[in-house]
């Protein structure tokens, strides 16, 4: 068994010092400081546990616990605590992500309690722009979807997730009623945009996790049989000025370091590299 140091669950009283351990890397900690913003860190909206670690006194390394498990700021010691304390609880996430080093290290502490992993992506470009692409003409047609829409969401949503992690979101123990209700939370905040033909969406982008320091674009989505048409960089053009006018300064997005079409789309786009994210698929 690993040597535990001093970790614990956060509460609302330490909401002030994780904001702030956060904002040291707002990029890569998006998607944690987005729950922990939205959540106060009351365990009943967070959606799982922020376990802190803690070094003579000061908190120095976090590790959020649900349905994600992502290291934040870990050094070694904290890295061997988190795993430690993973251990002891058992695997209740579906997915291990965060940046490449860390989460590296994370998984060399569970692989032998936890592996085989179904699937291992260890670098994944995390990517960002501040600026609107000048060159790409927004496409009129792509629009935040509405409440009423969901029976046209859905399909596309699952073709994504199902074509991004390799098994379909609805095969899960809950017969997909978390991912629907993920789904649904993002077209109600008017966070979900896309391009409707002939009653279907042909193109999908969504704006996930917002904080005053960045916001993240996930579920990017063309139809298979209109991609190498454009349509994915107008419609993102739309996004991302969306994203910038209400959301955040910043843009982000993280991508596998596979998919040259979409790297090569995104650079055009605007977006330049900012690290680097490692994920973990179970």
């Amino acid at each position: 068994m690993l040597t535990t140091p001093a970790t614990r669950p956060l509460d609302p009283g330490d909401l002030g010092d994780a904001l702030a351990l956060l904002a040291r890397e707002p990029l890569a900690n998006a998607f944690v400081t987005a729950r922990v913003i939205e959540s106060g860190l009351d365990p009943r909206l967070l959606g799982g546990e922020l376990w802190g670690w803690y070094h003579r006194g000061q908190l120095r390394s976090l590790c959020f616990s649900g349905a994600n498990l992502v290291p934040i700021d870990a050094a070694p010691a904290a890295l061997r605590a988190f795993a430690e304390r993973a251990l002891r609880e058992g695997r209740r996430c579906t997915s291990i992500v965060g940046p490449a080093p860390a989460t590296a290290a994370l998984w060399a502490h569970l692989e032998p309690h936890w592996g085989p992993a179904r699937a291992v992506r260890a670098h994944q470009p995390l990517m960002a722009t501040s600026t609107a692409p000048p060159a790409i003409t927004p496409d009129p047609l792509v629009r935040p979807m509405r409440k009423d829409e969901m029976d046209l969401v859905l399909p596309a949503a699952v073709a994504m997730f199902t074509e991004e992690v390799g098994v379909s979101p609805l095969t899960a123990q809950d017969g997909g009623l978390a991912y629907q209700s993920r789904v649904a939370e993002t077209v109600g905040t008017g966070r979900c945009f896309a391009r409707v033909e002939d009653g279907r969406i042909v193109f999908k982008a969504e704006i996930g996790a917002v904080t005053p320091h960045a916001c993240q674009l996930t579920g990017v989505w063309t139809a298979p049989d209109r991609r190498r048409t454009g349509l994915a960089a107008a419609g993102l053009a739309t996004v991302i000025r969306h994203a910038l006018d209400t959301c955040a300064p910043v843009v982000s997005l993280y991508v596998n370091d596979y998919n040259a079409p979409a790297l090569a789309l995104y650079r055009r786009l605007g977006f330049t590299s900012s690290g680097a994210l490692m994920s973990v698929l179970f």
